[in-house]
């Protein structure tokens, strides 16, 4: 039998919450931070377009883990629609396919709101990564194929206009899993007759991160490097490490803990023995006054570290999901 290849990269964990810039895709993003930190493995909770800024959460090592739980949670962006165009990526990228000399009222856009406040049915865009019978639609829409893609049932938990000009409005949205703001601009415009697109797109919160958790490339890179001021090994796509020794430390203290992720989960606290036993994949029984009985879902933590993901049953703690020491 062969030898299994060595891991390239530090086992380092945890989350870092860039503030990407436009211009940068998710993928590119991910594959900058994981060669920044030297990681072994990296990805992303919920990819953020290339036209779009703000808050792309991207999970290092044990982290990544706990990814799913991220892209559940809820999210705020702040976004300009420009009336008149309807486009055909519903952004600036594709070419104008309807026109209106038709301007909505503030009043006009506000009655509008309640209509795309709460649960509702919202068909993705042509341009999106929806897979119609096996293959992205973006990619079908590439090719100049028009295809039929069903609506889904999204929820929106508030829908504000934030300002309002004579040929836009710029508004703020909190809104679940699989909404698409862009489709939000396409169906208001429709329904005001003068159709629209999205000019501009931040995303301002992912739960549970918040603006506070910010990071910049800039400001990794003036960590990473230091006194180097810049990167003297000539590669930012995730290759081998500098021939020169670095001290990581001041990149690492950038990170959010990984189980900053968890919050929404009951944290049940545990002795290092009992951390040992969760680690083997035995179960343990839950002490403690306030401990819950029954929880579908819970984390267990021993000196403010993740130790597992698990099930509570009849006052025992089950683990499903081991984080390394």
């Amino acid at each position: 039998m062969g030898r299994r290849g060595k891991k390239k990269g530090r086992p380092v964990s945890g989350w870092v919450v860039l503030d990407k810039p436009v211009g940068m895709g998710s993928t590119e993003a991910v594959s900058k931070i994981k060669w920044l930190f030297q990681a072994e493995k990296a990805g992303h909770a919920g990819t953020l377009d290339p036209l779009a800024s703000g808050m792309l959460p991207i999970a290092l090592g044990e982290a990544t883990k706990t990814v799913p739980y991220v892209q559940d949670g809820a999210k705020i962006y702040r976004f300009t629609v420009a009336w008149g165009d309807e486009r055909s990526t519903d952004d600036l990228e594709g070419p104008v396919t309807k026109s209106s000399d038709l301007r909505p009222t503030e009043a006009e856009v506000r009655a509008l709101l309640p209509k795309y406040t709460g649960v509702i049915m919202q068909t993705p865009p042509q341009f999106s990564a929806v897979k119609i019978a096996g293959e992205r639609a973006y990619d079908l829409a590439r090719e100049g194929e028009t295809v039929d893609i069903p609506p889904r049932e999204i929820e929106i938990g508030r829908l504000d206009v934030v300002e309002h000009g004579a040929d836009y409005t710029v508004f703020e949205v909190e809104c679940g899993k699989g909404t698409y703001v862009r489709s939000l601009a396409r169906d208001m415009g429709r329904d005001l007759g003068c159709f629209g697109h999205v000019s501009d797109l931040r995303r301002v919160e992912v739960e549970p991160f918040t603006p506070q958790d910010f990071v910049t490339i800039a400001e990794l890179e003036a960590a990473r490097f230091g006194a180097q001021g810049e990167d003297k090994s000539g590669s930012d796509d995730g290759g081998d490490a500098p021939d020169a020794p670095i001290d990581f430390d001041a990149i690492d203290a950038l990170l959010v803990d990984t189980s900053a992720a968890l919050d929404c989960l009951p944290q049940i606290a545990i002795s290092d023995d009992a951390a040992t036993k969760i680690r083997l994949g035995n179960p343990i029984i839950i002490r403690g006054r306030d401990a819950p009985v029954e929880a579908e879902e819970a984390c267990a933590t021993a000196r403010g570290k993740l130790v597992a993901i698990g099930a509570i049953e009849q006052g025992m703690f089950k683990p499903k999901r081991v984080f390394a020491g």
